[in-house]
């Protein structure tokens, strides 16, 4: 074929460019003649092997990689590309049996469309006396596996039904006991379950100025301004930021990412984190009647999280001075799609970072903590959730996922108490649910030969060495294999596991590490025998560790979409690999149980879940020790207005 003549990226991790990602595409359309049949799900970096990326100094010449995953619809058929820049060729194409890759944006669009248009679908609105198909709305829900033929062998959907009552209503209010199922393939509606309710809920819930009535009063401006500019710098996708440097990727199913995370620590720079990223995040539903029964959606997995990305620059998502970054993909037909400021970088305050009053010589010394906030917000049709990356002056790093958006809802019968939810309406309940969230962190602790210690806090035996029996001690203990670290959170001894280098000591004598403090969590309600599980296996527990494998990205395997279970964490963890001073993978579990209020309804505050990484002896003593007091113009409080955050 023709030479394709492009620039490359200049380091081994920038993200595909668009002239990249087109060239890709079409040395793959070429190559392997692919046709209209044939659809792309997803384009994107092949990250190079670790060692090349590590080695990289901006002079070695390295392979430009392109990793593209193919649907043939005709044939329902699944292949894996590999696409060499350099070469302009593809080095591999390989066919993977048995699977359903992420569901399209295009297909979401398109069965929305079909089904709006069959005529057993109008007939059954028909039935329910709606003659608005129009207002329809059809959420693609992915219908997972329960080991019948059509889920093995046809890729479907199952979509959820809402109406609205206006082209801007909020169409949740207002479930349908109708349940299509569509062949994603052939496009067409197979049949179309029928449910029944005595009665469609009708009362407008709606969340826009325009229609929740007189809004309040009385809320003064609030200014975020940077004057002078931030306080980082930018390069293609490399940032740093008070002593921090890394990098900012962006995929269609992950969404964002972290790598090469260090920290300049007096002039050394000092690996902490390789990558880090969303592996994947599940949210089963716990009503066991026939519409909710099968919902238990891989939302990045099944939907991929960065093909859903929002662009932020449409509302007040981010507030300061704001770096944005696109991402850029195709659509299924291979086609450029830019989601344009997927990506948003600022700078916040964040209150006291550390204080001390002698009260003696009445002296004060005060210092602000300013964060590095990177973050994306993808809609999962009714929900929001939004990811965010914190790096703090003093060493920590956060990871926080937002959820909002409005709850998934269900028609009851008039007079009826829902068991397995909660009345947010007349007629209308939200059904009890749980989000879980598994991220996967690459960790180097000044290097890759690291373990993980479990700490647990234990109160000291009774005795003479314990007169008022009031002593307790950490008591840290090394987790060898792949399952001795499967491990659960125990308040009872104040568990926190940490990550260490034993290779490398601080000026104490101490192993540098970083330690993951939880935040909220919780456990599955399903049992080991459900699909859930099977599919799902790792959401059983909050910890896990293995060996690096660059395979080895997704909780939940690969391909969770229709898949029948046992892939994935779990399975990987089997093998009861050695975990101990090596180069490993920390995979944290969190999750959140959702009993749906009034007040989450029509529109949910925000609830947030997260963790954070915190060095515990990494440093010599406090990191920010060496922060400047803030200057007068931002003083912290009126008492020292005229002298600044110190005195």
């Amino acid at each position: 074929m023709e030479q394709i003549t492009v620039k490359l990226g200049n380091h081994p991790l920038e993200p595909l460019s668009k002239e990249e990602i087109l060239a890709a595409v079409q040395i793959l359309k070429v190559e392997k003649q692919l046709g209209d049949a044939d659809r792309f799900v997803s384009v994107m970096l092949k990250e190079p092997k670790k060692e090349v990326v590590l080695s990289f100094d901006g002079t070695q010449a390295f392979d430009r990689q392109a990793f593209i995953i193919i649907l043939n619809k005709q044939d329902n058929a699944t292949y894996e590309a590999v696409v060499s820049l350099n070469e302009q060729k593809v080095v591999s194409w390989t066919h993977v049996p048995g699977v359903q890759p992420t569901i399209m944006l295009d297909e979401q669009v398109e069965c929305e469309e079909i089904v709006k248009k069959d005529a057993t679908f109008l007939a059954a609105l028909q039935r329910l006396g709606i003659d608005t198909p129009e207002l329809v709305m059809v959420d693609l829900w992915s219908p997972g596996n329960w080991g019948t033929e059509e889920d093995a062998n046809v890729r479907l959907a199952r979509p959820l039904i809402f109406l609205r009552s206006d082209e801007k209503d909020n169409g949740y209010a207002r479930p349908l006991p109708l349940v299509p199922i569509v062949d994603l393939n052939k496009m067409e509606v197979l049949r179309v379950e029928e449910y029944e309710y005595t009665k469609i809920p009708s009362k407008e819930f709606n969340y826009t100025p325009d229609r929740v009535g007189p809004l309040r009063t009385g809320i003064k401006p609030v200014e975020i301004t940077q004057p002078e500019g931030p306080s980082f710098t930018v390069n293609g996708h490399e940032v740093e930021w008070q002593n921090w440097k890394f990098r900012i990727g962006f995929n269609a199913r992950e969404g964002l990412t972290l790598h090469t995370v260090s920290y300049n620590d007096g002039g050394q720079e000092r690996p902490v984190m390789y990558r880090g990223a969303l592996s994947e995040m599940v949210v089963p539903y716990g009503d066991p009647g026939p519409i909710q029964n099968r919902k238990n959606a891989f939302d990045s997995g099944e939907y991929g999280i960065g093909q859903l990305a929002n662009s932020l620059e449409l509302g007040c998502d981010c507030v300061g001075y704001i770096k944005y970054f696109d991402a850029v993909m195709t659509n299924s037909k291979g086609e450029l799609m830019t989601i344009k400021n997927a990506i948003c970088m600022h700078e916040e305050d964040y209150g006291i970072l550390w204080k001390h009053t002698d009260w003696r010589t009445n002296d004060v010394e005060v210092r602000r903590s300013r964060r590095m906030v990177v973050s994306s917000v993808s809609t999962v049709a009714n929900y929001e959730y939004g990811f965010f990356w914190y790096l703090y002056q003093d060493g920590n790093i956060q990871f926080e996922v937002k959820l909002t958006g409005i709850l998934s809802t269900a028609g009851l019968h008039p007079g009826e108490t829902p068991k397995y939810g909660n009345l947010v309406g007349p007629d209308l309940y939200a059904p009890n649910h749980q989000h879980f969230f598994n991220v996967r962190m690459d960790m180097q602790i000044d290097g890759n030969e690291n373990s993980v210690y479990e700490v647990n806090v234990v109160p000291e035996e009774l005795g003479e060495g314990n007169p008022r029996e009031s002593g307790f001690y950490a008591k840290s203990t090394l987790l060898e294999t792949e399952q001795q670290a499967i491990r659960d959170i125990k308040l009872e001894t104040a568990r926190y596991w940490k990550i260490v280098n034993d290779n490398v000591k601080n000026e104490l004598g101490q192993s540098v590490g970083y330690k993951i403090v939880t935040g909220e969590n919780c456990f599955p309600f399903a049992s080991d025998n459900s699909s859930l599980i099977k599919r799902a296996g790792f959401i059983k527990h909050h910890l896990w560790v293995t060996p690096y494998n660059e395979d080895e990205l997704y909780a939940s395997g690969k391909y969770p979409n229709q898949h029948i279970g046992g892939d994935g964490l779990s399975v990987w963890a089997e093998q009861d690999r050695s975990v101990a001073n090596t180069d490993i993978v920390v995979w944290y579990t969190m999750g959140h149980t959702h009993v749906p209020r009034p007040e989450d309804w029509p529109v949910m505050p925000a609830a947030y879940i997260g963790f954070m990484l915190k060095p515990v002896s990494f440093f010599n003593q406090n990191p920010a020790i060496d922060l400047p007091p803030s200057p007068k113009k931002n003083s912290c409080s009126s008492a020292v207005k005229e002298s600044g955050c110190h005195s």
